[in-house]
């Protein structure tokens, strides 16, 4: 009765945990995020995405300021396919925070695979407004 109850139970899984098509192409781009220094704002500071579409994320800096923007939740909850910077790309196994220590952009493409609200801020600048949501459903 063991092998039975493994067989049809694998069975089931394996139906509804079927997918087709490569769920890493065709990205939907999000809306940039631009870090104003001068005025302590982000453009962008909530994103509504869903579980099982690929993003992906600009962050813009104007290089004033050196600013690390931390999202540990959102990194822990997606599969992150790939960092870009200046046109280099890095393939993580995980992320935790991004930093600019100069001008320029960085885009993230990444799968969020749980739903959840998930935060992300600029370290040491969250109480002054640098701060924003991941809305993932």
């Amino acid at each position: 009765m063991g092998r039975v109850f493994w067989a049809v139970l694998f069975c089931a899984v394996a139906t509804f945990a079927k997918a087709e098509g490569n769920l890493a192409s065709d990205a939907t781009r999000l809306p940039d995020m631009e870090i104003n220094s001068d005025e302590l704002s982000l453009s962008v500071n909530e994103f509504e995405l869903e579980t099982g579409k690929y993003y992906r994320w600009s962050i813009v800096h104007d290089g004033r300021e050196e600013f690390q923007i931390v999202a540990p939740s959102l990194f822990r909850n997606s599969w992150i396919n790939q960092v870009v910077i200046n046109d280099l790309e890095v393939q993580p196994y995980g992320l935790y925070a991004i930093e600019f220590d100069d001008e320029g952009r960085i885009d993230i493409w990444f799968v969020p695979i749980r739903p959840g609200n998930y935060d992300f801020w600029i370290e040491g600048y969250k109480e002054r407004g640098l701060a924003g949501t991941f809305i993932v459903r």
